[in-house]
C-alpha cells in the first residue's frame, strides 16, 4: 500500500477505534494534519490530548529550532522565556521557530481544552569549550620529582559529554571529565630524563556520536618541559695553592653526573675577577678550565670560586688561593772571567723573608746572604755557581734559582788520554786521528813530521803506507804552548798476485803434464800389446808351413 493511501486510511482507523473503546479512552478525531502527520483530534472531547515534534532536539549553540504543537482544540500555544515566531498553523496545530538558543532548554506547548493540557520538549544546546589550556609547566623540573600537569576548560556543553585528556606528545596520560565551571583537571607524573624538551598538552572531547552527531576536538597550545640533573656532590676544583704575581696559571673546575650537561653554566672567578673559562662537555660531565694570573698589588689569600648552575639552582666550590711575591735572588762573582790562580769571591743575597743556599759553600744555617771564595783553576774554567733562595708561603716552600757561570783563563794542555799518540792502522782502511787539545782561549792544534808533512786531525782519512812516521803536535794560545809526539803505524803486504799466478800456471801445467804423460804411456802399452800379438801370429803361422805332412 502506498504511503498516501495508508495516511487516508488512519483517520478513519482512529475514529474507528474511539468508538469502540468504552468510556472515550481515546480522543475522537477530526481529521489529519498532513505538515505534522498528526491526527487532529475532536475538541470537543473531555479527554483533551497534546502533543509536540520533535520531542527532543539537540543544536549547536545560538542556533535556531522548529516546534510543532498539536492539540485537541484549536486553543493551543508553546511557553517559552525565549521570544518565539510561530511560522505555521493549522485547525488544531502551530509551528514555532526558535532562534538564538543559548543553553537548555524545555518548552512546554499547552492546551485548554477546556481544561489545560501540556507536553515539553528537551532542547540541549551543544557548543565547544571557550578555553583550553594547560597550566604553564615549570622552567626546570628535576628529574624523579612529581610533575602536576593542570588543564583548565571553560565552557562546552554538554558537560556530561565533554572529556578533559592530558597528553605527552600524542602518549595519552590521563582521561577525566569535565566537571566544574570552569573545569580543572589534574593528573601527576614523575619527571625522566627522557621528558626533556617533551610537549605537554591538554584536550578535550565532545562526544557526540549518541546524538547523531560526530566527535568534537579541542587542544591546548603545547608547553615544552625541560628536565635536569644536578648532583649534591663531585664539583672539584682544582688550582695550585700558591701563586707568585706576575704568573699565570691554569685552574679547572670539574663536575660530573648533571644532565644535560650542554645547557649548564659556569661561572669561575678570583675575588672580583672573572675568569674567561673555556668549557668541555663529554656526556653528563664537563670541564672548564681558564687561565688564572695572580695580580701585583693585590698579594694576599684570595678566594678561588666555581659555580655550576642549571635548571634554576647552582652548585659551588671554593679554594683558597695565595698570591705572593718572590724576586729572583742576587748571584754577583767578583769577576766573571779571570786567569788561572786568580781569587774569586761568589756572594749570593734574597730579599727579606726569603733565605738562600748558595751551592758550593759551606754548611751552615740558612740565612738571607751567604758567599764563597776561591782560586779559580782550569777545572773552575765554565763552573755554574748556583743560588737558591727559599720562601714559605702558605704553607708551602717554593724556590727561585739564579746562575752564573765562571770563566777561567789557562794555557793549552795536551794530555795521553785525549791524544793517545799511537795509532797502528791497516793500510787502505779509513781512519781518524783523534787528538784533543784543551785551553782557555781554545787552542790551536796540528801534527806535523820532520819532513813537513801534516797529519789531518779530527777527519777520517784513507790510510797509505805514506803517512806512517813520528809527528810532533803542537797546542798554541795566547796562554803558553805545549807539545806531543805521536807515532802513525802502518800495516802493509807484498802483492803477491803474480806468484799466485805463476803458481797456478805451474799446477795447471804439472796437471796437463802428467794426463798427457799418462795417456801417451797407455797408448804405447796398447801398442806393444799389439805388435806382441801380431809376431805370436806369424811365428804360429810359420811353424805350421814346416811340419811334414
Amino acid at each position: 500500500m502506498a504511503p498516501g493511501a495508508a495516511r487516508c486510511v488512519l483517520p478513519a482507523l482512529l475514529a474507528l477505534l474511539g468508538a469502540l473503546l468504552p468510556g472515550g479512552e481515546f480522543p475522537l478525531v477530526r481529521g489529519w494534519d498532513p505538515s505534522t502527520q498528526q491526527s487532529i483530534l475532536d475538541p470537543g472531547f473531555a479527554g483533551a490530548q497534546i502533543s509536540v515534534t520533535p520531542p527532543e532536539a539537540i543544536i549547536p549553540r545560538g542556533g535556531s529550532v522548529t516546534v510543532n504543537c498539536s492539540a485537541s482544540c484549536a486553543e493551543l500555544g508553546l511557553e517559552i522565556e525565549l521570544s518565539k515566531k510561530e511560522v505555521a498553523q493549522g485547525v488544531n496545530w502551530k509551528t514555532f521557530e526558535l532562534s538564538d538558543v543559548r543553553e537548555d532548554i524545555s518548552p512546554i506547548c499547552y492546551a485548554n481544552c477546556p481544561n489545560q493540557t501540556e507536553s515539553s520538549v528537551s532542547i540541549t544546546v551543544y557548543g565547544f569549550p571557550d578555553l583550553v589550556e594547560l597550566e604553564p609547566l615549570p622552567s626546570w623540573q628535576p628529574v624523579g620529582q612529581n610533575l602536576t600537569l593542570r588543564c583548565q576548560v571553560a565552557g562546552g556543553a554538554p558537560r556530561d559529554n565533554l572529556t578533559v585528556v592530558l597528553l605527552r606528545g600524542e602518549e595519552e596520560l590521563s582521561r577525566q571529565p569535565a566537571v566544574g565551571e570552569p573545569a580543572l583537571v589534574n593528573h601527576t607524573v614523575e619527571a625522566r630524563r627522557e621528558d626533556h624538551g617533551a610537549n605537554f598538552s591538554c584536550r578535550t572531547e565532545l562526544d557526540l556520536r549518541s546524538r547523531g552527531l560526530g566527535l568534537f576536538q579541542n587542544s591546548s597550545a603545547p608547553r615544552q618541559l625541560r628536565t635536569y640533573v644536578l648532583p649534591d656532590t663531585n664539583l672539584s676544583l682544582s688550582a695550585p695553592r700558591v701563586v707568585e704575581a706576575g704568573t699565570q696559571v691554569l685552574v679547572e673546575c670539574v663536575l660530573g653526573g648533571l644532565f644535560p650537561a650542554s645547557e649548564a653554566q659556569v661561572h669561575l672567578a678570583l675575588e672580583d675577577h672573572r675568569l674567561n673559562a673555556t668549557i668541555t662537555y663529554n656526556g653528563d660531565s664537563l670541564v672548564a678550565r681558564a687561565p688564572m694570573q695572580g695580580l701585583a698589588g693585590e698579594e694576599g689569600t684570595q678566594q678561588l670560586v666555581c659555580v655550576v648552575a642549571l635548571g634554576g639552582r647552582d652548585l659551588r666550590t671554593r679554594e683558597k688561593v695565595t698570591i705572593y711575591s718572590f724576586p729572583a735572588p742576587n748571584l754577583t762573582l767578583s769577576q766573571p772571567e779571570v786567569s788561572e790562580g786568580t781569587l774569586v769571591s761568589v756572594e749570593c743575597e734574597a730579599h727579606s723573608p726569603a733565605v738562600v743556599t748558595l751551592h758550593g759553600a759551606s754548611a751552615s744555617r740558612p740565612s738571607e746572604r751567604d758567599q764563597i771564595h776561591l782560586n779559580a783553576s782550569a777545572e773552575d774554567n765554565k763552573r755554574i755557581f748556583s743560588c737558591l733562595a727559599t720562601l714559605k708561603v702558605a704553607g708551602q716552600m717554593v724556590h727561585k734559582n739564579q746562575t752564573r757561570e765562571l770563566r777561567v783563563l789557562y794555557g793549552p794542555r795536551l794530555d795521553k788520554r785525549d791524544c793517545s799518540g799511537n795509532w797502528t792502522w791497516p793500510e787502505g782502511s779509513k781512519q781518524t786521528a783523534n787528538c784533543q787539545a784543551w785551553g782557555n782561549p781554545t787552542p790551536k792544534l796540528t801534527c806535523s813530521r820532520k819532513d813537513g808533512a801534516l797529519l789531518p786531525i779530527g777527519t777520517q782519512m784513507l790510510v797509505k803506507r805514506e803517512i806512517a812516521g813520528t809527528y810532533l803536535c803542537r797546542a798554541e794560545s795566547s796562554h803558553g804552548k805545549v807539545t806531543r809526539e805521536v807515532v802513525v803505524n802502518v800495516i802493509y803486504h807484498q802483492n803477491n798476485v803474480v806468484i799466485i799466478i805463476l803458481v797456478a800456471a805451474v799446477i795447471i801445467l804439472g796437471t796437463v803434464g802428467t794426463a798427457a804423460y799418462i795417456y801417451n804411456r797407455r797408448r804405447k802399452i796398447q801398442i806393444y800389446e799389439l805388435q806382441k800379438k801380431a809376431q805370436e801370429a806369424a811365428a804360429l803361422k810359420l811353424n805350421a808351413l814346416a811340419s811334414p805332412p
